[in-house]
C-alpha cells in the first residue's frame, strides 16, 4: 500500500525487490497520470515476471480525506492487512532546498495522516522516507530531533518497533549523491538491519567504486534538442568559466561563530564534476550544469535526471517541463528503495520470531547531528530571529 506515491520511484524499487503494489495514491494530477500511463504501458519489471503496477489500484485523492478502507484492494477478506505500507510525506517542510517551516507548513502536518493510516490499516511492516533535515527538525517545544522521535513514539504506541538511518544513494549503485532518512517499522516480524552499502567512493571493504555522472551520461543517448538548455544572458560567461565541482557563490550570511559569513553555491549555478556521482537531484527545472567533451556547457536534461533517480528509460512521465522536474526531484531514488525493500521482504518471508521486535538506539551519526544542531541554535538562533525581524520591518522600495 503506497501513500504519497508521486511519480513512482519508491514503488518501482520495491517491485524490483519482489513486492507487488496493490494501491498507490497521490493528490497531484500529473503524478497520477504518470502512474496511469506507465501502468498502461505494461513496462516489464526486469529480473522478475510481470509489469510495473500491474495489480495496483491508482487513487487520486487527498490523503487527509481517505481512510484505510478506501485503499483496500477489491474482493479481499474483511481481516485483510497490507504486508507493508510505504510512503514519503512531502519533504519541503524539512528540506534545505525549501523554507524549512517544518510543522508550521501545512504539508508538515501530513505526517499525522500517514500515521493515522498506519493505525487504521495495521500493516505488518512500514517504510517511511524523507529528507535528512527531518532528523534535526524542531518539534513543538523547539527541540532538534523532536519530530522524528515523536514519529517513533507514535509508532511505538501502535505496537511498532522502528529503526532509522540516513542512506546515500551513491552507496547503492546510483550515480547520484542523495542522502535521505529511512525508517523501517514492524509490529510482529523481525526488525532488519539496513542493507550494507555495495559501493564506496574509495572502494573500501571490497565494495565497488561509486558510479560517476560521466559513466551514466555515456550510457545514455544524446539528449533531444528541445531538452537542451544552454547558458545565456549576463551570467553565461561566468558559468562557462567555472571549474567542475564549483559554482557561483551566494552572499555570506553573518553568524555569531562565522563573522565572515556563511556562504554556499547558488542552486541554479553549479557545474557538476563528471568524475563523481551527481549532486542531489532537486524538484526544480534548474539542475546542475555539465560540460561533456566536445559540447558546450548545458544543464542536465529531465531525462538524465530521471535516469539518476533510477527510473526505467521507458517510464511514461506526464506534464510540462516544470512538472517533470518536480515529479523526478521529489521521487525516492530507485536503487535505495530496491535495497531496503529486499531486507524488508526477507523479514516478512522469515515469519514471526519468538521474541517481539524492539526499537534500537539511533545511530551515532544521527545523535551527533542533533547535538550539533542544538549547539548551533544556541549560538546563532537569536541572531537569525533579529535578522528575520529586520527584513520584515524594512520598507519595500519601488522600482
Amino acid at each position: 500500500m503506497s501513500l504519497f506515491s508521486g511519480a513512482g520511484g519508491l514503488d518501482i524499487g520495491l517491485e524490483q525487490a519482489g513486492w507487488d503494489v496493490v494501491t498507490a495514491t497521490d493528490i497531484a494530477p500529473d503524478s497520477m497520470e504518470t502512474l496511469r500511463l506507465s501502468q498502461q504501458a505494461q513496462i516489464p519489471i526486469g529480473k522478475r515476471r510481470g509489469t510495473y503496477l500491474e495489480h495496483a489500484r491508482l487513487i487520486e485523492e487527498d490523503v487527509q480525506e481517505i481512510s484505510a478502507s478506501d485503499l483496500r484492494p477489491s474482493r479481499v477478506r474483511r481481516d485483510w492487512r497490507p504486508d507493508i505500507l510505504v510512503g514519503g510525506p512531502p519533504c519541503q517542510p524539512w528540506s534545505s532546498a525549501g523554507h524549512q517551516k517544518g510543522l508550521n507548513d501545512p504539508r508538515g502536518k501530513l505526517i499525522a495522516h500517514y500515521l493515522r493510516l498506519i493505525d487504521e490499516a495495521s500493516p505488518r511492516l512500514v517504510l517511511f522516507e524523507n529528507v535528512r533535515g527531518l532528523v534535526t527538525a524542531l518539534g513543538a517545544t523547539g527541540t532538534p530531533g523532536e519530530v522524528l522521535r515523536s514519529i517513533q513514539s507514535d509508532l511505538a504506541d501502535m505496537g511498532y518497533a522502528s529503526r532509522v538511518a540516513t542512506l546515500n544513494a551513491a552507496d547503492y549503485g546510483a550515480a547520484q549523491r542523495r542522502v535521505r532518512l529511512l525508517l523501517m517499522a514492524t509490529r510482529e516480524h523481525s526488525l532488519p538491519e539496513f542493507p550494507s552499502p555495495t559501493h564506496d567512493r574509495h572502494r573500501n571493504h571490497g565494495r565497488k567504486a561509486w558510479m560517476t555522472l560521466r559513466e551514466l551520461l555515456a550510457a545514455m543517448p544524446d539528449p533531444a534538442h528541445e531538452d537542451v538548455v544552454l547558458p545565456s544572458g549576463e551570467r553565461a560567461a561566468e558559468l562557462r568559466a567555472l571549474t567542475p565541482g564549483t559554482g557561483i557563490k551566494t552572499g555570506g550570511r553573518v553568524m555569531n561563530n562565522r563573522p565572515g559569513g556563511h556562504w554556499g553555491y547558488r542552486q541554479d549555478s553549479f557545474l557538476a564534476d563528471l568524475d563523481l556521482p551527481s549532486r542531489t537531484i532537486r524538484a526544480a527545472s534548474t539542475p546542475d550544469w555539465v560540460r561533456v567533451e566536445g559540447q558546450d556547457l548545458r544543464r542536465l536534461t529531465w531525462r538524465e535526471c530521471a535516469a539518476l533517480q533510477g527510473f526505467p528509460s521507458d517510464w511514461r512521465f506526464y506534464g510540462n517541463r516544470a512538472s517533470l522536474f518536480q515529479q523526478i526531484g521529489n521521487a525516492v531514488q530507485v536503487d535505495v528503495a530496491r535495497a531496503v525493500g529486499e531486507v524488508l521482504l526477507r523479514s516478512l518471508r522469515n515469519g514471526v520470531p519468538e521474541e517481539p521486535p524492539t526499537t534500537p538506539p539511533w545511530p551515532t551519526e544521527l545523535v551527533k547531528r542533533v547535538r550539533y544542531t542544538a549547539s548551533e541554535h544556541r549560538v546563532n538562533g537569536e541572531l537569525r530571529i533579529r535578522v528575520r525581524a529586520a527584513r520584515k520591518e524594512s520598507p519595500v522600495r519601488a522600482s
